[in-house]
């Protein structure tokens, strides 16, 4: 009578070999000319069409950037499409009126997101991380250090109204909530 011979790894699967019968893994390439990563970010190919683009990262950004939602819509049906669209969402909006979203999820509107863009913030930057920012860059173009500079005088008017429109907007949510 033989004994089964033992196995060198004490009872943990993981410690085996991975054998000579692995088969091997399909992997979608990136649909860009010449690039060899994968490609596991989809992108629509148009408008309201199921067909999308498989890119890598990289090339999906690159690709996105440049992507306009509205091409080839009218001013009339661009605005309807926003509209419709906005009310569909109405629903995420009543949760952020709930405090159940915070800053950078979709909570803070449009107006507030282009003037933390130009106190070059983080879209869920705090209010002193705001106050901050907009203290220090004030205080190099500000008229009395830079007096006679026209460049100067706009970009401090620019810092100045991001600067009110993400106040009146931290106001607002103190009074809600």
């Amino acid at each position: 009578m033989s004994r089964a011979r033992r196995s060198l790894d004490w009872g943990f699967p993981r410690w085996r070999g991975y054998e000579s019968a692995r088969e091997a893994a399909n992997v979608r390439l990136c649909d860009r000319q010449g690039c060899n990563e994968p490609g596991d970010c989809p992108a629509p190919k148009s408008p309201n069409n199921p067909d999308r683009w498989y890119f890598c990262q990289k090339h999906a950004a690159e690709y996105n950037a440049g992507w306009d939602y509205f091409a080839g819509l009218s001013a009339e049906e661009a605005e309807q499409r926003e509209s419709r669209e906005r009310s569909d969402n109405a629903g995420f909006k009543e949760s952020a009126h709930y405090s159940w979203a915070g800053s950078g999820d979709g909570s803070r509107s449009r107006d507030e997101m282009r003037a933390l863009e130009v106190l070059e913030l983080a879209a869920d930057a705090d209010f002193d991380e705001i106050k901050k920012a907009w203290r220090a860059k004030a205080k190099e173009v500000h008229p009395d250090v830079r007096p006679g500079d026209a460049e100067a005088a706009k970009a401090f008017q620019a810092y100045q109204l991001a600067y009110e429109v993400l106040r009146a907007a931290e106001d607002r949510r103190e009074w809600k909530g």
